[in-house]
């Protein structure tokens, strides 16, 4: 699940520094379920050492003694080498205890989700590493003071982990050189969907869009041109139409009522039918909620409902049944998945209108038996 909160590394790596309680905790997040993303197993794959190396750094800027890499479960074989490479560098005297001669001890093991996508968020993958029911918990208290067994705990993706050790090796001013303009840094961005070359692209943070879509990745296929893409998988809705012309940072992407998060970007053609896409991606939300909020759990399978054809008569009624549906969940829902949920509806509404025009038409506002495709 994209993270929406954007909570500055080194803000959080102090914030567990000062907090009171101990044993801390250093935990990565490599759950990676958001569909389209695919970059984290990569990472670990290719450079497992990497994340560990970062993990090791933050549990020394915090004062940690521990740490667990969250797994995706459906990841059997990143599993594998990343025990393995936890194995080598306990031999080289990299973690376990007496780090390098010193007195800093840092011991870590990977944990398999149980396949979840709510664990993606922070609070839901804490309470399933603790064996409890993976909710989301109310906050306040946040992790960094009241995370695993309510005590100072960082959570970290597998990217930003990987990212720590260059940066010490390099320096800050190297890492912000990175990006275009007054942007730091770069981003993978994982890239699938109606285009000629996906994969995982480091961008520099401010890269245009348009630049990586049609001269790193080739553009779409012969005779099709970019109708819309999501973005941060699906938690981000689309984008279509002049928002296209956007770069790949924060404040230009959010500018379009949507966010970079995960950095997963699904490409689809002017061949797809966007009410099922919407359709498709609304179920999946749908499936996928855990149930604690009636908000989200409620409001994924309304908004279901109308994409399959049911609902208000007319147009108009649709769509203001729609943004009410919208606006409920983003405002009440309680974590990330029931408040971008309804980015996908609310995108399909700004940029297709014709589309849903003839949806509601076809559909005769809900009477008879919902039609798919």
């Amino acid at each position: 699940m994209s993270k929406r909160a954007r909570f500055p590394t080194g803000r959080k790596w102090r914030a567990v520094a000062e907090a009171a309680g101990e044993p801390k905790t250093i935990v990565c997040n490599a759950d990676e379920g958001e569909p389209g993303c695919f970059k984290d197993r990569v990472l670990m794959d290719h450079d497992p050492h990497g994340t560990i190396e970062g993990m090791a750094l933050a549990a020394y800027a915090t004062g940690s003694v521990r740490g667990f890499i969250y797994l995706r479960y459906e990841y059997p074989e990143t599993f594998d080498i990343l025990e393995g490479a936890i194995a080598e560098a306990e031999a080289a005297g990299l973690l376990g205890d007496g780090i390098l001669g010193t007195d800093f001890s840092f011991r870590l093991m990977v944990r398999r989700g149980a396949g979840a996508y709510i664990c993606g968020e922070e609070t839901s993958l804490l309470n399933s590493l603790e064996g409890q029911h993976p909710f989301p918990r109310n906050r306040p208290p946040f992790p960094v003071t009241h995370g695993y067994e309510n005590l100072p705990t960082v959570v970290n993706n597998v990217e930003t982990l990987a990212s720590a050790p260059p940066i010490l090796l390099h320096g800050a001013d190297w890492y912000h050189a990175l990006g275009r303009g007054e942007h730091a840094g770069t981003k993978v961005i994982s890239l699938s969907g109606d285009i000629a070359r996906p994969g995982n692209y480091e961008v520099p943070i401010g890269l245009p869009l348009q630049e990586l879509l049609h001269d790193w990745a080739g553009g779409p296929p012969p005779g099709r041109t970019v109708q819309a893409l999501t973005m941060a998988g699906l938690s981000g809705g689309f984008l279509a139409g002049p928002d296209l012309d956007v770069t790949l940072d924060e404040p230009s992407i959010r500018s379009r009522d949507s966010f970079l998060g995960a950095g997963g970007i699904m490409v689809f053609d002017d061949s797809r039918d966007m009410i099922r896409v919407t359709r498709e991606s609304m179920e999946f939300f749908a499936e996928e909620s855990c149930g604690k909020c009636f908000p989200c759990r409620i409001g994924t399978q309304r908004l279901v409902e109308r994409l399959e054809g049911k609902g208000p008569p007319t147009v108009d009624a649709w769509v203001d049944e729609v943004i009410d549906l919208n606006e409920v969940m983003k405002k009440t829902s309680a974590c990330g998945l029931g408040q971008a949920a309804p980015l996908l509806t609310e995108s399909l509404i700004r940029y297709f209108p014709d589309r849903i025009r003839k949806h509601v038409a076809d559909h005769g506002g809900g009477r008879g038996a919902a039609r798919k495709g």
